[in-house]
């Protein structure tokens, strides 16, 4: 086996992508040499992927709309997260921006990551 180093081009991504996939196949035990190479091989696909492929995050709206349709809930659900249900609506139009509170609340009751909540929202509608 040739020696672990930062990959720093796609033909290094390529092949550090092959030899992970081959131990997805081949699953080494637990503790072994392999084991331990397979684990350093991820974290350095995964420094890669973030430095090269970083997915940027949703819109905090559109992240409690996907979670509220994943989840089968309507507006009145999200009162305790958020306050009166025409506070909801406010916030679900664009209305009014997330406060600290709602976004703590958000992210402790429906599991949305904070970090999409806290993101500044380019749509906000205020009159």
């Amino acid at each position: 086996m040739k020696e672990l180093k930062p990959i720093r081009n796609e033909i290094e991504y390529d092949a550090a992508l092959a030899e992970a996939a081959y131990f997805v196949d081949h699953e080494p035990t637990p503790g072994s040499k392999k084991a331990d190479r397979f684990e350093v091989l991820l974290m350095l696909i995964e420094s890669y992927e973030a430095r090269h492929y970083s997915i940027d995050l949703p819109d905090p709206i559109e992240a409690i709309k996907f979670r509220m349709e994943q989840a089968g809930l309507k507006p009145k659900d999200l009162k305790p997260m958020i306050g009166g249900l025409n506070r909801v609506y406010e916030i679900l139009n664009r209305k009014r921006p997330l406060t600290l509170k709602m976004i703590w609340k958000l992210h402790s009751m429906l599991g949305i990551p904070a970090e999409s909540l806290i993101k500044q929202s380019d749509e906000l509608h205020i009159a």
